[in-house]
């Protein structure tokens, strides 16, 4: 899907997390139909296993820690910056190499299998504070201990402070809700009726998508799957795929009525695009080659 979002700054955490866009390299996007990648000599190990022994050697873990709640209602939690949004309820695969963050795994595999996921984008700035946790749901440890993992995203939260930076970030994090709608709903914050709007834009941009790509016109079929109004907004916003900086702006917001309205004006903003470019495509078809 061709989105044109708006691209809008993020709020940052202080430059503790050193290089984050050396953490990691990420995988190809987890699709559903797609085995397990299988490295030589490794094992498979489903989620709620040990971490597996690999021939290679093994980075010395610190003693593991169990996530606790403070006085202040706050939780320790190990963070991984990716170049990457992670949405609730939505899978990515991860191939982790790098010494540190090899060491967190480690950790995590022998704890809650929770980890938190910020976004950090190129250039200075850190990481933003305000992420997803990710839930360890599958790993297979390599022989030189590298590993693939899928995981999937479960509730959000905001960085309150950081707790250590070594051998990998460390933060005390809050949980975040969204609030509660109104119990009857000023015109425009009515998140039902902007979930309906929202997937009737999705069905036109696929349509016109497809036909832009020379695919076949079919029928999208239901886009938002019985989905209450809150994770359709986040099941949206994790397909705005190339525009992280927009996701992340997405995550932050506490409101589903008002993230769904920047879907709406994002998706609205890509159909105009995509209807200006169909008709451009009509008015000078190609011609045919000649030989």
């Amino acid at each position: 899907m061709v989105l044109l979002p708006q691209i809008l700054p993020s709020p940052r955490l202080a430059a503790a997390a050193a290089s984050p866009n050396s953490a990691f390299r990420p995988a190809p996007r987890l699709h559903s139909s797609a085995p397990a990648r299988r490295g030589r000599g490794a094992r498979l190990a489903t989620a709620a296993s040990a971490s597996g022994s690999g021939s290679g050697s093994s980075p010395s873990s610190p003693e593991p820690y169990q996530p606790a709640e403070s006085d202040d209602g706050l939780v320790e939690l190990p963070l991984f910056p990716l170049p990457l949004v992670l949405f609730p309820d939505a899978t990515h695969a991860l191939h982790i190499f790098e010494f540190r963050y090899r060491i967190m795994m480690h950790t995590v595999l022998q704890t809650d299998l929770r980890f938190g996921v910020v976004f950090a984008g190129s250039g200075a700035g850190g990481a933003a504070d305000v992420g997803c946790v990710g839930e360890v749901v599958k790993h297979e440890r390599l022989a030189d201990d590298r590993f693939f993992l899928i995981c999937k995203g479960q509730e959000r939260f905001r960085v309150a402070r950081v707790v250590r930076t070594k051998p990998y970030l460390v933060a005390a994090v809050q949980w975040l809700e969204d609030r509660p709608p109104a119990e009857t709903p000023a015109p425009g914050d009515d998140a039902e009726a902007l979930a309906t709007d929202v997937e009737a834009l999705m069905r036109d941009v696929i349509r016109i998508a497809n036909r832009l790509n020379g695919k076949p016109e079919k029928d999208v079929g239901d886009l938002r799957r019985g989905l209450f109004p809150t994770p359709f907004s986040f099941y949206v916003g994790n397909t705005f795929e190339g525009a992280p900086r927009e996701q992340q702006a997405l995550l932050e917001l506490e409101d589903t009525a008002a993230r769904l309205r920047r879907e709406r004006d994002t998706l609205r903003n890509t159909l105009n695009y995509l209807t200006a470019a169909s008709a451009v495509k009509d008015a000078f078809p190609s011609s045919p080659s000649s030989g």
